[in-house]
């Protein structure tokens, strides 16, 4: 089992206010939106990958933050090249094996990250962060840092919860579920109308894992949840892992879910969110750029925390966190440069993103927010109110288990394992 990092947010450091990485997921590969003059003029360059393809709610960020940068340093030129979502996961793995990675990469901290630090493909920031430490505050920086010492650079802090339609609700005289009984009634009264409550991809697994995550969060609690995820407690067997189990395993049986799941991309997914199809979804701070973006009425949209499902957890515990980051590679040809770009970058992203409706921002806030969406003030609000916050399996699990629990999830879905199974093999594959 590989080492893993303990570790769960609890939100007692000030939110500074609200990018994440699981948005949309379109390849592209372009040099940024960066001037002319700047590009032209640029003596070094560095390069730099991401997940923020053009149909990506962070897009603009990284595009307006890297121009920033190259405004202020134009003897540098920024070269971006972006990736989709899932396909990066494994392109990543692969560079830094064969020694290849771009001077600045994006990553999720925490498990996913801890064989690049380990294996020497992250640099150590410790130096460069005590000039940002002000402005990054420390309570961000947990799933950036390793045995004591700091190898990312986050720039948002997100939370996950349920998107939801207040017009479909209102419709049928519907409210904001608090409990798990709350959201069967709501779940049950959408399938009798004909309606399909929720929305979700499980061809890309990671939308149904973080529907999972909540849904197990409000069964067991935030601390068992994190024993489990980093292997550090008695796995999948406590009885509320297998309550979560069987209760996904009703929403599956009832139809809570397209029954084309299987096959719809994320994109496919959210489509039919923001078009009215479907009443609600459940993902991370991002959506709500999308939602700004692509939808006829923003306004007919809300954002509510996970209902608790148990004793063991209230309705203020969620899953969240600043887990998205920049790492850079310590075989840069100027490290210094290309450590300090990545802070410089990163401050522009949380700014930008925050801005945009992309997500919370990491970054204390020095500037002035006009016009944010009632959304984004919504998530705000239960960042700030969190009795915990939890990051999602993505980051907590190592990258094999990850890619495990999504096929498990899957499995299940189709209907291939039954609820029993679905729990044995989490808790194989969390203990051994």
């Amino acid at each position: 089992m590989k080492k893993r990092l303990a570790a769960i947010l609890i939100a007692t450091f000030t939110l500074c206010s609200i990018l994440s990485g699981c948005g949309k997921t379109t390849d592209s590969s372009a040099p940024t939106g960066a001037d002319d003059s700047a590009k032209a003029g640029g003596a070094q360059t560095l390069k730099i990958w991401s997940i923020a393809t053009e149909g990506d709610s962070s897009h603009h960020a990284y595009e307006a933050a890297i121009a920033d940068y190259m405004s202020a340093h134009p003897d540098v030129t920024v070269e971006m090249e972006t990736f989709e979502n899932e396909s990066y996961k494994t392109k990543i793995k692969t560079v830094a094996a064969s020694d290849e990675l771009p001077d600045i990469y994006f990553t999720w901290g925490g498990g996913f990250s801890q064989p690049f630090v380990e294996a020497g493909k992250a640099l150590n920031l410790d130096s460069y962060y005590t000039d940002y430490q002000d402005e990054l505050p420390q309570g961000t920086m947990s799933y950036a840092t390793y045995d004591g010492s700091v190898y990312g650079v986050p720039y948002v802090v997100s939370i996950s919860g349920i998107f939801y339609n207040k017009k479909m609700f209102e419709q049928y005289g519907l409210s904001e579920p608090k409990t798990w009984d709350d959201l069967m009634n709501v779940t049950k009264t959408f399938l009798d109308n004909g309606i399909t409550p929720f929305g979700v991809s499980v061809k890309e697994a990671w939308v149904m894992a973080m529907f999972n995550d909540a849904l197990t969060l409000k069964c067991v609690g935030p601390e068992m949840l994190d024993k489990a995820f980093t292997g550090s407690g008695t796995g999948y067997e406590d009885a509320g892992f297998t309550d979560a189990a069987e209760k996904l395993s009703e929403l599956f049986k009832m139809g809570a879910f397209d029954k084309n799941a299987a096959a719809l991309s994320n994109d496919e997914a959210v489509s039919e969110f923001l078009a009215g199809t479907v009443p609600m979804y459940v993902t991370g701070a991002w959506l709500d750029g999308s939602i700004q973006s692509g939808a006829e009425n923003p306004d007919d949209f809300s954002f509510m925390p996970f209902p608790a499902c148990s004793d063991q957890a209230v309705l203020e515990d969620s899953m969240g966190g600043a887990q998205d980051m920049l790492m850079v590679n310590p075989k840069t040809k100027d490290a210094d440069l290309a450590a300090n770009a990545a802070f410089e970058i990163a401050k522009s992203l949380s700014k930008y993103g925050y801005q945009d409706g992309a997500g919370l921002a990491a970054w204390k806030v020095d500037y002035e927010v006009e016009g944010q969406s009632p959304i984004s003030e919504r998530m705000a609000e239960c960042v700030n109110e969190a009795n915990s916050l939890t990051v999602w399996s993505g980051t907590l699990m190592s990258a094999e288990d990850y890619t495990d629990y999504q096929s498990a999830l899957q499995e299940f879905f189709v209907g291939n394992i039954d609820s029993k199974t679905f729990v044995e093999t989490m808790n194989k594959m969390l203990t051994e």
